[in-house]
């Protein structure tokens, strides 16, 4: 059949083909100047056209372009320029060494091996894009899966073969868009942290305490606090932050586990894609930028979910408190140092816009909100044992605090307090059954009777015979 004497149908289906099959090449714009008579609008199929190949272009296996995500928002962080000047490293450095020796006398946990260090907004999206893409993966997949599955509903039953061969492309297209929108908020991300500790989460590499100098003269300029006293009491804060992830080894992969139990229970509201699908103009993608942004097409959280999510914020509350104890306590020479502690509390409990906005695209808010709670439990716990039996508890994950020792201490003080005077607590049925298993013995039932020898006796009533019964009468 000649070109001319096609159906616009049939030129719909030859569009689709050699999209889908793989032909390859550039699409004709005639043959798209035809599908007029379908009522689609030729240029805007020549925008989706090369919204596809932009898609392609980069695109990793997993069909997801995290190059694209991180050129997005190094274009962002990047536009006010890139330097840092040697002025603010040498502040910023003067600054880290007082804050080291400050912070030594607030906590046992050692200093860094390597040195803290000012950076820009764009060395921060380098080292930190890592773990915003394990973050936001699971999102992204689940966009990628459902424009998959709403093709495949939507297309007709002669077009299923064809179908069945875009599931890349659709998913290419999906994480593409994606990835693009988190590359754009992570690059106004980029122009708000102050440091590499400000999102709660441990974004840098181990052991990396670093400031970011052009967010930091914003964050200061209208608080009316000299400047030198600000960036004291941020290195303080950052050090300490620091210093826990990298002592406490096992905290990194607990915080990010359980990022990753609320993560897999993340899905997209296909009615509200497919509502948006159905009106999406390439040429104007703001709808699309501001329905991912607002969190819009993912829906309520499940009761997995809240639980996941629950426990994360209790650990990341716990971690803050540790975190602002310390830092209080190594600044306690700062005039200004309640003020800063104030605004910098008031910063982490709302976040800013960006972040805010992170939080809708991934589907989770990294504010604990009992950060005050944790804190005044540390405080007390400080109080009462001192800083070496408070800092052991972040040595191994089994003995930190529970949610219920940030409602009351007092627990958990008498357990540090008995532990400090050589004191073992009483075995608990775990202990106990633990220690039978570890000795071989098989544990006894609820109604059966406890095994020979287990409580000092014979495990019966019953006397030798040719004895005495030594029991009196």
């Amino acid at each position: 059949m000649a070109d001319e004497d096609r159906s616009p149908e049939e030129e719909f289906q030859e569009l689709m083909r050699q999209l889908f099959g793989g032909a390859g090449g550039e699409v004709d714009p005639e043959q798209l100047s035809r599908l007029s008579g379908m009522q689609i609008d030729p240029a805007m199929m020549q925008a989706v056209m090369r919204q596809l190949q932009g898609a392609f272009s980069g695109a990793e296996p997993g069909g997801i372009s995290w190059d694209a995500a991180k050129t997005q928002a190094l274009h962002i962080a990047n536009q006010d320029g890139q330097g840092v000047t040697a002025g603010q490293r040498t502040d910023l450095d003067q600054a880290f060494a007082l804050a080291t020796l400050w912070l030594s006398e607030a906590t046992t946990i050692s200093e860094l091996p390597t040195p803290p260090r000012a950076i820009t907004r764009g060395g921060w999206v380098e080292e930190t894009l890592p773990v915003w893409q394990e973050l936001a993966e699971p999102v992204a997949t689940s966009i990628a899966d459902a424009l998959t599955a709403t093709l495949s509903e939507q297309a007709p039953d002669d077009m299923q073969n064809l179908i069945a061969g875009a599931g890349r492309l659709m998913r290419t297209i999906g994480g593409s868009l994606f990835a693009n929108q988190l590359g754009h908020v992570l690059g106004r991300l980029s122009t708000e942290v102050v440091s590499g500790g400000d999102v709660g989460i441990p974004v840098m590499p181990a052991g990396d305490a670093v400031i970011l100098p052009q967010n930091f003269a914003d964050f200061g300029r209208d608080l009316g606090i000299p400047e030198d006293q600000l960036a004291l009491y941020i290195a303080t804060r950052e050090l300490a932050h620091a210093r826990l992830f990298r002592h406490a080894r096992w905290l990194r992969l607990q915080v990010m586990s359980q990022v990753g139990d609320f993560a897999r229970g993340i899905h997209v509201d296909t009615d509200a894609l497919e509502d948006l699908a159905s009106r999406f103009d390439p040429s104007a993608p703001e709808e699309l930028r501001q329905a991912l942004e607002s969190g819009a097409l993912i829906p309520a959280r499940s009761e997995a979910q809240n639980a996941a999510l629950a426990r994360l914020e209790h650990l990341l509350a716990t971690i803050e408190g540790w975190v602002e104890v310390v830092t209080d306590a190594a600044t306690s020479r700062l005039p200004s140092a309640d003020r800063i502690a104030e605004a910098v509390r008031r910063r982490r409990a709302v976040g800013g816009p960006a972040e805010q906005a992170l939080g809708s695209l991934v589907g989770l808010e990294l504010r604990p909100r009992r950060m005050r709670e944790a804190a005044a439990m540390w405080r007390a716990v400080t109080d009462a044992v001192g800083t070496v039996a408070r800092d052991a508890l972040w040595d191994y994950p089994d003995l930190m605090p529970e949610p219920g020792d940030i409602d009351d201490p007092s627990a958990l003080i008498a357990r540090l307090q008995a532990r400090a005077r050589g004191e073992e607590p009483a075995p608990d049925e775990f202990d106990d059954a633990l220690a039978r298993l570890l000795a071989g013995e098989e544990s006894p039932g609820p109604d059966e009777p406890r095994a020979p020898g287990a409580d000092g006796s014979d495990g019966t009533d019953d006397v030798d015979p040719g004895t005495e019964d030594p029991r009196p009468v």
